[in-house]
């Protein structure tokens, strides 16, 4: 892997505008990376699962280097109806369009940071990877006191022009005081077997709000990371929901550092997998001063050999009085060959704090598909109406009724 990744890291620096300074840090971020090495289950953040033998078994042999000179065609039939919104659209990893066309021009900075280093400084192989091979990389400053009058919907698209490829992806985002954005991430897949590597950092001035949606719903081959770094001043909120259902594999992380007074963080998340698929949630809540508040909530629903973990921290620091941290997992496994793991953790260094955590696992309870199926339904229809209870507490947590029908409909939920 060291001279195919040498060779294409070569290429890819060849076609950037790069002084000879940044091109040796980013020599340096691959250097990290050739050390490490894709995660293994050595490391404890990935205990549940071996990244460099997931891609060896799923892919083979990857290609680190992708051709950005061609543009790609906007299929428009792939865009979500009935919801007005802006668009940021990646096609193979390319940026292919950004459009704010709901927005006042001047309340939103577009700043394309290709040509200049920002390394994304977190002990992760990942990122280092990230660091070496993104390619183009944005900026996006939402500006004082203005909140999106329309939500800001990602695209991931892929499609078949790509095999074995890893692809970077790269964005910034900050919110000033008082400016709030919905950001929804959609993964539209047709293309098979590659390694998306995405990393997001955003940070929110005080009382910013940011509601941040992922949606990993299509099938699809392909073996996904995502890490978001979510930094909170005084003030501020951030919501975050993942669906996580479609690839072969995905991990999504979050670390979000509650910097600020009464600065809080909602997690909440859904795997529903099956087909020997492998998803990971791990959150990472750090509450370094006093009246900060934090809430994660994660439900599964596993068949086929389908595996789930969830990895979640909260870290209470010593100035951290009036903390109040919660997590709890759940999950509903549809057959005995189905998987889940959870590793619930507390570090509390402060005395005046109200933390709990909870995980549980079982079957559907047969009592209950037996009462509904005395009252008329069949079992696959009791068995859905269970489930669909089940999850619908976590989809109720999405605070935007928009979004909230949005993802109710992609689930398939009826109240």
């Amino acid at each position: 892997m060291k001279e195919q990744l040498q060779k294409d890291f070569d290429n890819t620096v060849k076609n950037l505008n790069l002084s000879q300074k940044d091109i040796e840090i980013k020599k340096f971020s691959l250097d990290n990376f050739l050390n490490k090495g894709f995660p293994n289950r050595k490391e404890e953040d990935w205990k549940f699962s071996d990244l460099n033998q997931i891609i060896k078994k799923n892919i083979g042999e990857l290609c680190f280097y992708n051709d950005y000179t061609y543009t790609n065609k906007v299929d428009t039939s792939e865009f979500v109806d009935g919801l007005e919104h802006n668009k940021i659209v990646f096609i193979n990893g390319r940026i292919e369009k950004i459009d704010f066309d709901y927005e006042k021009k001047e309340q939103i900075e577009i700043i394309d940071q290709s040509e200049t280093i920002n390394k994304f400084n977190y002990n992760n192989s990942l990122s280092d990877l990230n660091n070496a091979l993104t390619n183009k990389s944005f900026k996006i400053v939402i500006k004082k006191g203005y909140q999106l009058v329309k939500p800001l919907i990602i695209y991931h698209t892929s499609n078949s022009k790509i095999w074995s490829k890893n692809i970077n992806l790269r964005l910034d985002f900050e919110l000033e005081k008082d400016s709030s954005l919905r950001l929804i991430d959609l993964f539209n897949d047709t293309s098979e077997k590659n390694f998306f590597n995405i990393f997001y950092d955003f940070n929110l001035k005080e009382n910013a709000i940011l509601k941040n949606y992922k949606v990993d719903k299509q099938e699809n081959k392909n073996i996904k990371y995502s890490f978001n770094n979510i930094e909170q001043n005084k003030n501020t909120i951030s919501e975050t929901f993942i669906l996580s259902s479609g690839s072969n594999f995905f991990k999504s992380e979050i670390n979000c550092n509650l910097k600020g007074e009464h600065s809080s963080a909602f997690v909440n998340g859904i795997f529903s997998l099956d087909n020997n698929k492998h998803h990971e949630i791990r959150t990472i809540v750090n509450h370094l001063t006093e009246n900060t508040k934090s809430y994660q909530l994660i439900k599964s629903v596993l068949e086929d050999s389908s595996k789930a973990a969830y990895q979640g921290k909260i870290f209470v620091n010593s100035d951290a009085q009036k903390t109040d941290g919660y997590q709890l997992s759940k999950a509903i496994l549809l057959n005995k060959d189905s998987e889940f793991n959870a590793k619930p953790e507390l570090e509390i260094y402060a005395d005046d704090v109200k933390c709990s955590h909870g995980s549980a696992s079982g079957s559907l309870n047969e009592d209950s598909i037996f009462y509904l199926m005395s009252r008329g339904l069949n079992y696959n229809q009791a068995r859905e109406l269970l489930i669909n209870g089940f999850l619908l507490d976590v989809v109720e947590k999405i605070t935007d009724s928009e979004i909230r029908n949005l993802i109710k409909n992609m689930i398939g939920i009826k109240e």
